[in-house]
């Protein structure tokens, strides 16, 4: 019984890093209704640990009402000595996960806790759909509508509207800080340039635009199996895996031609420091819903091997873009001037080292860069050795770009 138990406990934290789902789907509700009463992030993760943390919601062009956190520490001598805070700081979580991603362990583990104990002003971004953030201005996300979309909105909308909003707030240009998907939709945004021109610096966790030679079993499978376009086919717009039919869908990939014992492995590779007695804990806060055509655009990378908009094929393309294949983000749009800091894993399955040096092969500049042999996909933001393995040297990044010289 344990066993079975544990294999649950598994899949389900595995879901929440790749293929997961959200929480029930009533949480929020758009079109003027109004919302059930739950606790807020800063309610549940980060005010009890003695942080302050107030909540913002702010609005992209297209309608969404997107969930900010604000964090600082009770021991900042700016906030609390001058009335200051130090240079903002915006955190943007992976696939399927959301803002709470960057508190899940001890304060002295968990990035968003570290970066406001050094003086930040720490802005933790949640996206569309996501449990932080708030629905539609008109949509229900019970309408089809709600989930059209994919990383390119995140990119063009969201991640456009949170800087936006941080830099009208603080009046200053804003570090970003991404794992997966949050670094995916940073390049594609960087490559804007009416959005980076308001940022600082980057760093990027596990940083991905190109999938082509992603080697996780079960995301191979799924993409042979054409699992994102039967998804769609099907009317499911919302990736909900929590529900039987989602459960029942991923289990039944795992046969005899794939183990599927180890579930987290075969999604983002052997993670080394990842913390075993903790899923029970991070199954409150995890997973969150995201679309099916996210999942679609994504696997629509790993076949293609494409770093470009969604592909709705020859005739809406022509329709959407004026071109029978969608465009590419170029990443050498991004500006030689913005510096980058990278880390990356010897075990990450998703991040993969091949697709790594593609990346860096057409950036214009020369990053920062982090090689960590044993680390995997979740190590990044969940190992227990990762103050030392990767939040220190990156706030030694930051701090050298000059922000801190008035500290």
């Amino acid at each position: 019984m344990m066993g079975i138990q544990r294999f649950f406990l598994t899949l389900a934290i595995t879901l929440s890093v790749l293929i997961g789902n959200g929480n029930p789907v009533l949480s929020f509700d758009g079109g003027g209704s109004h919302q059930k009463q739950q606790p807020t992030l800063c309610q549940e993760l980060i005010i009890p640990f003695g942080y302050p943390c107030s909540e913002y919601t702010t609005q992209t062009q297209d309608g969404f009402l997107l969930g900010l956190q604000r964090v600082s520490s009770p021991s900042s001598l700016r906030l609390r000595n001058r009335g200051e805070r130090g240079p903002p700081v915006l955190l943007l979580h992976g696939l399927f996960m959301a803002g709470d991603a960057w508190f899940l362990n001890t304060p002295d583990q968990s990035l968003g806790f570290i970066l406001a104990d050094h003086g930040f002003d720490v802005w933790v971004g949640n996206v569309r759909g996501t449990r932080w953030s708030h629905g539609h201005i008109s949509l229900s996300e019970k309408n089809k509508q709600f989930w059209d979309w994919s990383w390119q909105e995140l990119a063009l909308y969201d991640v456009a509207e949170m800087i936006n909003f941080i830099n009208s707030v603080t009046n200053s240009k804003i570090f970003v800080v991404g794992h997966s998907q949050g670094t995916i939709i940073s390049f594609a945004a960087f490559t804007q340039p009416e959005i980076v021109e308001k940022v600082e610096a980057a760093a990027l966790l596990s940083p991905i635009s190109y999938l082509d030679h992603v080697s996780a079993p079960l995301v191979l499978r799924m993409v042979k199996m054409h699992i994102d376009q039967m998804v769609l086919s099907m009317g499911f717009h919302q990736l909900n895996f929590k529900s039987e039919w989602g459960a029942n869908l991923l289990v039944s990939l795992c046969d005899t031609r794939l183990s599927c014992n180890d579930m987290l492995s075969s999604i983002t590779g052997k993670n080394c420091c990842f913390n075993e007695s903790r899923v029970e804990f991070y199954l409150e806060q995890e997973p969150h819903p995201s679309s099916s055509k996210n999942l679609n655009h994504l696997f629509q990378m790993i076949r293609k091997g494409t770093f470009s908009k969604y592909d709705y094929g020859k005739l809406k393309n022509m329709i959407e873009y004026g071109k029978f294949k969608p465009p590419k983000f170029d990443l050498s749009r991004i500006p030689k001037s913005l510096p980058l800091w990278m880390a990356y894993g010897g075990n990450d399955a998703l991040a993969d080292i091949t697709d790594f040096q593609h990346t860096l092969k057409e950036l214009q500049s020369t990053p920062e860069v982090i090689y960590l042999e044993n680390y995997g996909h979740v190590d990044f933001i969940l190992s227990l050795q990762a103050k030392q393995d990767l939040y220190d040297p990156m706030i030694s990044f930051f701090k050298s770009t000059g922000k801190f010289t008035s500290m």
